[in-house]
């Protein structure tokens, strides 16, 4: 399966999505206004018709009413929103038995504060039958500098949870330096970088005058080694 989500600049080539898409994982760093969002819901649009349910976590923790149009089409779009109650997790229970795709608001107060405390919220996401079944969405905050000092329950349960997981991953976030982490680089095969004004980490001026919906694309070559394998990058224009 694939599907034509953009076109390359330096070729004639279609950006298209395959099947190693929905087992890997993929980052996707851009400022505000870059086209994160629209870019995500390609790839969740491309994982919805290859038949696998989707869970969707936005940490702004919007009302349903603030939530982008492109996502609610009809029996794709469940609303949620995340809390510790009874109630929640029975409705969670039947929208996974449902296969329901699962678009979630979260409040990051739920996270713990201390990496030796996990929160529910964190108890939440490592359940067993979305580990097993869904592919993930998550959509960081604006404030990612605060999140990320105060919320490491957050980000290091995060990057540990995909290694527990069938399917894959797409990460929303604004370009931070806690991305050039070697350790946190080798999670993802597919890497987007949309606008960044103080891409100074990234060690390229392009970035400073990226236009919307357009993105420095990285992927790692499929092939069996056993080394690391080669790293190819080009500019990417994706469709409306």
């Amino acid at each position: 399966m694939k599907r034509k989500i953009g076109k390359f600049k330096s070729s004639i080539a279609n950006l298209e999505l395959h099947d190693r898409v929905l087992k890997e994982n993929t980052l996707i760093l851009a400022e505000p206004g870059s086209g994160k969002t629209h870019l995500a819901n390609k790839i969740r649009e491309f994982v919805i018709a290859a038949g696998l349910p989707t869970l969707y976590l936005d940490f702004s923790d919007p009302d349903v009413d603030h939530i982008e149009e492109r996502f609610k089409h009809g029996s794709d779009f469940h609303y949620m929103r995340f809390d510790e109650s009874d109630a929640f997790d029975a409705a969670l229970d039947a929208a996974i038995a449902d296969r329901k795709n699962i678009y979630m608001a979260v409040s990051p107060s739920y996270f713990a504060s201390k990496r030796d405390i996990k929160s529910k919220l964190s108890k939440m996401m490592q359940k067993r039958e979305l580990l097993d079944n869904y592919y993930y969405f998550m959509q960081d905050i604006a404030d990612v500098e605060g999140f990320y000092t105060k919320f490491e329950d957050f980000i290091f349960y995060t990057f540990d949870l995909v290694n527990l997981k069938k399917f894959g991953l797409t990460f929303l976030t604004q370009p931070h330096e806690i991305f050039e982490n070697p350790r946190i680089k080798l999670l993802f095969s597919f890497l987007y970088i949309g606008r960044c004004s103080n891409a100074y980490y990234y060690n390229t001026t392009v970035l400073r005058s990226m236009k919307p919906h357009t993105f420095l694309y990285q992927y790692r070559v499929d092939n069996r080694s056993l080394l690391f394998n080669n790293i190819q990058s080009d500019i990417v224009y994706i469709d409306a």
